[in-house]
């Protein structure tokens, strides 16, 4: 798999498992305990010139409010499925940080809730059936490596 290749190349530890579909955080439950890290909650926003993956823990809301005065924006709204696949190369239930190596046109900026700092992350690698485990600061790592801009909030 492609983003295996990246990890091993840019020397990030990761540690992954096979499990059936994963659509929601909720399902996501399955797999506590099998894997060291923090579940996360991965939401592909947009307003009228921009696109944001926003990456917060689990069992936190997106405060959408709050989020439009950060980025001094009028409206957020979730990007379309088709905007998804096009951009992200990703399908519904299967959003990811990861899925930043098929933005090679930088439309994305990644939001990362300042919580997740220090701490070992669970992602899926562009699929729902496996689970990657990645410490945070390897994940900055990886945005960067995509040379995407970010910002903890």
């Amino acid at each position: 798999m492609e983003i295996e290749k990246i990890l091993n190349k840019l020397n990030i530890k990761y540690e992954e498992i096979t499990h059936e579909p994963l659509y929601t955080v909720q399902d996501a439950k399955i797999i506590k305990g099998k894997i060291k890290g923090l579940g996360c909650k991965n939401l592909f926003l947009k307003d009228k010139k921009h696109y944001y993956l926003l990456i917060l823990r689990e069992d936190k809301r997106a405060n959408l409010k709050e989020l439009v005065n950060f980025l001094n924006t009028k409206h957020l709204t979730f990007a379309t499925i088709f905007e998804l696949k096009s951009i992200l190369n990703l399908e519904k239930g299967s959003v990811t940080p990861f899925g930043i190596l098929y933005d090679t046109k930088n439309l994305v900026t990644i939001l990362l809730d300042s919580s997740l700092k220090e701490k070992p992350l669970l992602f899926h690698p562009n699929v729902n059936t496996k689970t990657i485990s990645i410490n945070y600061n390897d994940l900055i790592r990886w945005i960067e490596y995509f040379q995407h801009n970010y910002f903890v909030i």
